[in-house]
């Protein structure tokens, strides 16, 4: 109730009897500041710093900062940097170091970035330091005296006030480096030399981590390795962190053997650190020991209950070991930490599709589409759920919406024309099989089903053309000829008879490649007959099943794996990395070039 607080306080500022009318005239500018009244909020707080004696000297020293803020919030850093400057130099705090620091990176002044981050640097901070706690013999007396106060208020609010000076000291740090020098790495290799020089060490291996990750961010791969290589012979914790990031950088490259390497020493380095262990599970996850994998992923866990990487994790290793209940139970646990997210909602659905529960797999993907709505593979998916369940019209609208949003997937677009087709709209199903010829130019089924579809809906003259255009481009292929054949004959063309003498030709062809092929496999199995014949048992043996092993694999014309019916499963997702480019696997890149789940769960780059 801001205004009839400002009354209230209007009518206690002007009764001359209250003395100290001058403090309150601070929580009326406080409520202009929260109005964003910014102008009123300035006025009236050097309205107090005149009634305030200069006894007072903490309460001038809050209201100059708080003076500095509002100019900041009016954009007039020049008026900010006199109040903080005078703060900075009568009783400098952390707040006002950091807040100076900001106004001059407002107004680009590279200099005086340098003189207020060595002012925040020297800041007190007024408490004992880690020595005190430390017992310097063995009196029982005092130890019991440092049990007692190691972690009571005290500590803890020495802890929070630390801590609170290390985020300011690291936040204006990355905030800087990129523009006090002529690159960003000799403005990190300078902020660096200042906090070695403080009572502020330790931040400078934090610092070194951080330019590696702003290597990262500018795809400089190269260097990032390099810089975290150097904190190999460092502490165990700043190792640790290193050497993390160096395994997520090698396994993202799939050099997994150098990525092994790391994820030991993080391990090493430091037990108890969550994402050292996930990313030890990821290794050990690609060799294809899962139940190992899962191990580590609980032990992530059991470390941190919050590292939603190594649960999500968890989830895929039991999808890979066909443990379906117990991943599903990991997804929906970690659905409830997660809210709307995309591959959590992906994996729960393709779970449900496992299980064989169509329906619980089409809410969930319907779930996932509300959270992306132009993912074109989610929607190819629900209309090939509802296509199977025999809903067409359903299974029609979402495969459409697919192709909308990404119209070079080859089974939507054969999907349609197939549906086309079905429903007797021929012409219609032309424009997308003319689609895939496009993007599948070799294949000559797509062009002969446009031939086919201008023959069906009683085109026949630009059937004729499309199956001549064809011809000249596949001057081999049968099945054109016959059609050319049976065009020509119902038209009363005189091309008939040149079309037949090419059938003719063709078939004869084909049928003396034919009885070639037969008989080289004849006299290679009568070859193979002789040769068992001449060896042992054993050998016949192994001859055997080299040739049931040969049998196995697919034929020259064959695909080695049918993209129609495929099971698109987890595989699409590895169990770590996010924001890097990465080779795929066939699935992985069905999946990336469908544009879903750019963003993979795994470890972040960022240190514990």
């Amino acid at each position: 109730m801001y205004a009839e607080a400002l009354n209230t306080y209007q009518v206690i500022v002007k009764n001359k009897m209250f003395s100290n009318g001058g403090r309150l005239k601070v929580n009326m500018a406080n409520i202009y500041l929260k109005q964003r009244n910014y102008s009123k909020a300035i006025k009236f707080y050097r309205m107090a710093l005149d009634q305030i004696p200069s006894v007072h000297k903490e309460m001038r020293i809050k209201i100059m900062q708080n003076i500095g803020v509002a100019f900041i919030k009016t954009g007039q850093y020049t008026d900010g940097i006199s109040s903080f400057e005078h703060i900075m130099s009568t009783s400098p705090n952390l707040k006002a170091g950091f807040n100076l620091i900001l106004c001059y990176f407002a107004i680009g002044d590279r200099e005086q970035m340098k003189k207020a981050f060595q002012k925040l640097i020297t800041v007190p901070l007024e408490i004992d330091y880690d020595d005190k706690y430390i017992s310097p013999n063995d009196d029982p007396h005092t130890n019991l005296l440092i049990e007692a106060i190691k972690n009571d208020q005290l500590r803890q609010m020495e802890r929070e006030r630390k801590g609170m000076a290390e985020k300011y000291i690291m936040t204006a740090a990355k905030l800087i480096a990129p523009v006090i020098e002529t690159s960003f790495a000799i403005g990190y290799d300078w902020c660096v030399e200042v906090v070695k020089a403080s009572h502020y060490v330790e931040l400078a291996n934090d610092l070194e981590i951080n330019k590696a990750i702003t290597y990262l961010r500018q795809k400089d791969f190269y260097q990032a390795v390099e810089t975290l290589k150097m904190f190999e012979k460092k502490d165990s914790r700043v190792k640790s962190a290193a050497a993390t990031n160096l395994s997520f950088l090698y396994y993202l490259e799939n050099e997994f053997a150098q990525a092994t390497n790391y994820a030991d020493l993080a391990v090493n380095s430091d037990r108890y650190n969550p994402s050292a262990l996930t990313n030890k599970g990821n290794t050990v996850f690609a060799n294809g020991d899962y139940e190992k994998a899962a191990e580590f992923y609980k032990e992530a866990l059991r470390n941190d209950s919050s590292c939603t990487e190594a649960l999500y994790n968890i989830g895929l290793t039991y999808k890979k070991l066909n443990r379906i209940d117990e991943a599903l139970d990991c997804f929906l646990k970690l659905q409830a930490i997660l809210r709307n997210s995309a591959q959590v909602l992906y994996q729960i659905a393709s779970l449900y599709e496992i299980m064989e529960d169509p329906n619980q797999a089409i809410e969930w993907l319907m779930q996932l589409i509300s959270v992306v709505p132009t993912d074109s593979y989610a929607l190819s998916k629900l209309g090939e759920l509802y296509d199977n369940e025999g809903d067409k019209s359903q299974a029609f609208q979402y495969y459409y919406e697919s192709y909308r949003y990404f119209p070079s997937n080859i089974e939507v677009i054969e999907w349609l024309g197939a549906y086309y087709i079905d429903t007797q709209f021929c012409e219609k199903a032309i424009q997308y099989f003319e689609r895939a010829a496009l993007i599948q130019p070799t294949q000559v089924k797509w062009q002969l089903m446009v031939a086919s579809c201008y023959r069906r809906s009683g085109n026949y003259q630009k059937s004729l053309d499309t199956y001549k255009e064809i011809h000249r481009k596949f001057p081999d292929n049968v099945e054109c000829l016959r059609f050319l054949v049976r065009l020509c004959t119902d038209m009363g063309l005189k091309e008939v008879q040149e079309y037949v003498t090419k059938l003719k030709r063709v078939e004869k062809l084909k049928e003396i490649r034919e009885q070639r092929v037969k008989s080289g496999r004849d006299g290679s199995a009568r070859s193979r007959r002789e040769g068992s014949g001449s060896g042992d048992s054993g050998g016949s043996a192994k001859g055997e099943r080299l040739s049931a092993k040969l049998r196995a694999l697919p034929g020259t014309n064959e695909p080695y794996e049918s993209s129609g019916n495929k099971e698109i499963d987890a595989s699409y997702v590895d169990p770590l990395g996010p924001q890097t480019e990465r080779p795929k696997t066939a699935a992985r890149k069905r999946m990336d070039e469908d544009e879903f789940a750019d963003e993979e769960l795994g470890e972040d780059l960022l240190p514990e």
